[in-house]
C-alpha cells in the first residue's frame, strides 16, 4: 500500500474468496477489469494487440489473451457479477503526467539525444546500422536506463521507407541519408525522438533541397503548440506557413516538388478534422494511452513526427521532438538535439566513440 499509494492491496490467492463474499448479495454487482493487454518490455498496446491478433489467428494456436482468458474464468465462476472495462479510465488518468513522471521522461529524452549526438560524431560510410544501435545502448546503460522503450530504428537510404524496418543489417554507403530513432526506458518511462543526416557528413543538393523544407515546415508545427488550443488549431497555423515555405522551396526533380506539394496537402486535410492529433502520446508506452481531442492541457507529453515520402525514389524524411504542455506554453525536452543542418554537420566533423573501439575482425576456418 505504501508503495501504490492504494488504499488495499491483497495477494491474488485472496481474489476468489473476496469475490465469494461480494457475491453474497442478491443484487448483481459490478466489476471494473482492464480489458486491453498489459504493456510489457519495450512493447505499447499497439504492438500487443497485434501479438494478440496473430495467437488467435494462427491455427494451431488461437489462445485467447491472458486478459480475455482471466475475464472468461470470472464469467464462470462468478455470473453474479457484470463486468465492465476499466481501461479507459486508466488511460484518462495516464494522460496527464505529474511533475515525477516528467522527470524521469526528461532523463530518458537525455539519454536519447545523448545516442543520438554520439551517433552523428560516429556515422562513418562503411559502418553497419547495427553499430549504431550497440553504441546506443552503451550511452542508455552506462547512464543508468533499466532498458529500451522500443527496439531500435536505424535505417539508411530506402531502408527508411519502411517506418519500422529495424533489422539493421546494412552497410552504410557514401551519399546515403540515415535515419536514427531510439530511446531507452529510464524508471518505467520512455521517450521517442528521431534525426536524420548525411551518412559522409555533408548534405548533398538533394538532401539540402528536401530536408530544409521538411524542417521549416517542421518547426511551424512545434512552433504553433501552445496549451488550451485544439491540435486541428495549429496545424491550420502551421500550414499557413507551409504554403509559403512551398512557394519559396525550389527543387532539382519535379518529383521532388511533388511530394513536397503533397506533404502540405496532406497535413492541409489533416488539420480539417476536429479529431485529429499532433502526433502520439508518451509515457509509461512509447505510444502511451488515452483519448483527447479538446484544447491541448498542461501536463500533456507527445512528440510529432510528421513524414514526407518521395515514392519515385523511396526516400523518407522524419524528425521527431517530445513535448511537455506547460500552464503558459510548452518545453520541447528534445530541443537540445540539432536539427539544423549546419550544427549537424560541425557535430559529425567531431570524433566518435565508434572510431575508439575498432571491431573484431573475424576470418572462417
Amino acid at each position: 500500500m505504501e508503495l501504490s499509494g492504494i488504499d488495499a492491496v491483497y495477494g491474488t490467492e485472496l481474489l476468489g474468496e473476496h469475490l465469494a463474499r461480494f457475491a453474497r448479495t442478491a443484487d448483481k454487482q459490478t466489476l471494473f477489469v482492464p480489458f486491453s493487454p498489459a504493456e510489457g518490455f519495450a512493447t505499447s498496446r499497439d504492438l500487443a494487440l497485434r501479438a494478440i491478433g496473430d495467437l488467435t489467428a494462427d491455427p494451431w494456436d488461437g489462445r485467447a489473451s491472458r486478459e480475455g482468458h482471466f475475464i472468461d474464468l470470472l464469467l464462470v465462476r462468478f455470473p453474479h457479477f457484470e463486468i465492465k472495462n476499466l481501461t479507459p479510465t486508466l488511460d484518462q488518468l495516464r494522460l496527464i503526467k505529474s511533475a515525477a513522471e516528467i522527470s524521469l521522461m526528461r532523463k530518458a529524452t537525455r539519454l536519447s539525444g545523448l545516442a543520438l549526438l554520439e551517433g552523428m560524431r560516429s556515422t562513418k560510410p562503411g559502418l553497419f546500422e547495427y553499430e549504431l544501435d550497440a553504441m546506443a545502448k552503451f550511452v542508455f546503460y552506462r547512464n543508468g536506463a533499466q532498458g529500451e522503450a522500443y527496439y531500435s530504428l536505424i535505417a539508411s537510404a530506402s531502408n527508411a521507407w519502411y517506418p519500422h524496418y529495424n533489422a539493421g543489417k546494412r552497410k552504410m554507403l557514401d551519399g546515403d541519408f540515415l535515419l536514427m530513432a531510439f530511446a531507452p526506458d529510464v524508471g518505467y518511462y520512455m521517450s521517442d525522438v528521431t534525426r536524420m543526416w548525411p551518412v559522409n557528413g555533408k548534405f548533398n543538393t538533394w538532401q539540402t533541397e528536401l530536408y530544409d523544407f521538411y524542417l521549416g515546415s517542421y518547426e511551424a508545427i512545434l512552433n504553433a503548440i501552445r496549451p488550451n488550443v485544439t491540435a486541428a488549431a495549429i496545424k491550420q497555423e502551421a500550414v499557413k506557413v507551409m504554403d509559403g515555405l512551398l512557394a519559396q522551396s525550389k527543387f532539382s526533380k519535379p518529383h521532388h516538388q511533388k511530394a513536397a506539394r503533397e506533404f502540405v496537402d496532406s497535413y492541409r486535410a489533416g488539420a480539417m478534422n476536429p479529431n485529429t492529433s499532433l502526433g502520439h502520446w508518451i509515457g509509461m508506452a512509447t505510444h502511451d494511452v488515452g483519448t483527447h481531442t479538446g484544447p491541448l492541457q498542461a501536463g500533456m507529453v507527445f512528440t510529432i513526427e510528421p513524414a514526407l515520402r518521395v515514392p519515385e525514389e523511396k526516400i523518407y524524411i522524419r524528425l521527431e521532438d517530445v513535448v511537455v504542455i506547460t500552464e503558459n506554453g510548452k518545453e520541447v525536452l528534445s530541443d537540445f538535439v540539432p536539427r539544423d543542418r549546419a550544427r549537424i554537420e560541425k557535430i559529425m566533423a567531431e570524433r566518435g566513440m565508434l572510431e575508439e573501439y575498432a571491431p573484431e575482425q573475424w576470418t572462417s576456418k
